[in-house]
């Protein structure tokens, strides 16, 4: 009895000096999750990360219990995050850049999507560029990355925007179809899921803006640079719960699936493929990093029009304390350990199916090329290759993950096509390319 009473008093003695020995584990058990409200800013696949994270509890498996708040517009959006009525925000790299160049402490902390995710559709009407002359375009709004994206087409296509091609604020994706649909516009810049129903009404599509290459500060997640001094670990939190979502995503095509279902408001098949493999498996980073290379581009755009735009550094629009210590932790590479097992075998399993099935979609047009066989202008590697066709959407990087497992494998690619590729990053539908086995 003596005994027990003095084990009791050594114990509770111990707890008095050391409170963090059982302190973490009852406080964290006990403590209720942390109320958290996150906006998102257009109701597209590309919000798709956040959904999933929130949707699958990995937001509570850090102890927060998150809000969505959906929010059109990134410039409302913004002015969310700096009156404190959200504390962070999946929404449009223009709308966090727009918003710091007037003096706000918005930063991205992470870049979701980095590239241009949409297609341009004209009226069937537009066989050529120089139809477009006199002609009204539409984009959501202006400043926004629809606005974006279409100027830097027209002007591709060596038209003046606003003087050669009149352009029309819609306010989102289903107004655009709309009037394009009745004829009030005769070209439109939009993503998944718009883009098939442009598609299955008809409407020719003219550029697919995936295929240029461009690095652009397209989606991502941002907060205030007042946030991260003051809760970090919130940040840090809430960053680990969003790279797990993310994996999520990529990994379980199902659950992803039926999430963008109910966001989305669809039950379409077709519709919901197109947004899951088209953003979600080609261009959803998996180190959500934000590209400092595509808000370069875009404060060059910005100067462009705006002579009082200051040339400011990229990095000071970005807060990445918190992606880089997930990756150099190897939090991230943990999570995707099995990938590139599971993309070897499903490559095998592509493979076989085209071997019975030539008409199975993304390799009907590859055949296996052995030994030491040369194409028409590219040699093969002595370990043999397979010959593959480029569609829309691919950039050697989305094919090195779908032959090897791992994106960073772009380069073994491009040298095997050095002498038929001026660039790597401007590859073109329907281009023959290599791909070293």
């Amino acid at each position: 009895m003596h005994t027990r009473i003095w084990l009791l008093s050594v114990v509770f003695a111990l707890a008095a000096f050391f409170p963090h020995i059982a302190g973490p584990a009852e406080s964290t058990a006990e403590r209720p999750p942390e109320r958290v409200t996150i906006a998102y800013s257009s109701m597209s696949g590309n919000m798709a990360p956040l959904w999933i994270t929130h949707e699958r509890g990995l937001f509570r498996k850090y102890g927060l219990d998150v809000q969505l708040v959906f929010i059109e517009s990134g410039t409302t959006t913004v002015q969310s995050l700096i009156s404190k009525d959200v504390a962070f925000a999946q929404m449009a790299g223009a709308g966090v850049i727009q918003s710091r160049l007037r003096g706000s402490d918005v930063v991205m902390i992470a870049g979701v999507i980095n590239t241009l995710t949409f297609k341009f559709y004209v009226d069937k009407s537009i066989t050529q560029p120089e139809h477009l002359k006199g002609k009204t375009v539409a984009v959501t709004r202006f400043g926004s990355s629809t606005d974006f994206a279409l100027r830097y087409a027209l002007e591709r296509y060596g038209l003046a925007p606003e003087k050669d091609v009149a352009i029309l604020q819609a306010g989102n994706m289903p107004a655009i179809i709309g009037a394009l649909e009745t004829g009030k516009i005769q070209g439109a810049m939009l993503s998944a899921p718009f883009t098939l129903k442009a598609k299955n009404l008809g409407f020719p599509l003219m550029a697919d803006l995936q295929m240029l290459g461009l690095e652009y500060q397209h989606t991502g997640l941002a907060t205030t640079q007042a946030l991260i001094k003051t809760r970090p670990d919130l940040v840090r939190n809430v960053m680990k719960a969003y790279v797990e979502g993310i994996h999520y995503y990529k990994t379980h095509r199902a659950e992803s699936l039926a999430i963008l279902a109910k966001y989305l408001k669809t039950s379409d098949p077709e519709v919901l493929a197109e947004v899951y493999e088209d953003v979600g498996l080609k261009l959803t980073a998996e180190k959500p990093y934000p590209t400092l290379r595509g808000i370069e581009v875009m404060l060059r755009e910005l100067a462009a029009t705006n002579p009082k735009i200051a040339a400011p550094r990229p990095e000071e629009f970005v807060n990445l304390t918190f992606i880089k210590e997930l990756d150099s932790s190897g939090f991230i590479d943990r999570l995707y350990k099995a990938a590139p097992v599971l993309a070897r075998e499903e490559q095998r399993a592509i493979t076989e199916a085209s071997i019975r099935d030539k008409s199975v979609k993304g390799v009907e047009r590859t055949k296996p090329i052995t030994g030491t066989a040369k194409s028409a202008v590219n040699v093969v590697p002595a370990g043999g290759a397979q010959e593959y066709t480029v569609e829309p959407g691919d950039t050697l990087s989305h094919i090195a993950r779908k032959y090897y497992g791992n994106h960073h494998q772009w380069n073994k690619i491009y040298q095997a096509n050095k002498s038929s590729m001026k660039n790597p990053d401007y590859i073109y539908v329907g281009q023959r390319i290599i791909i070293p086995l």
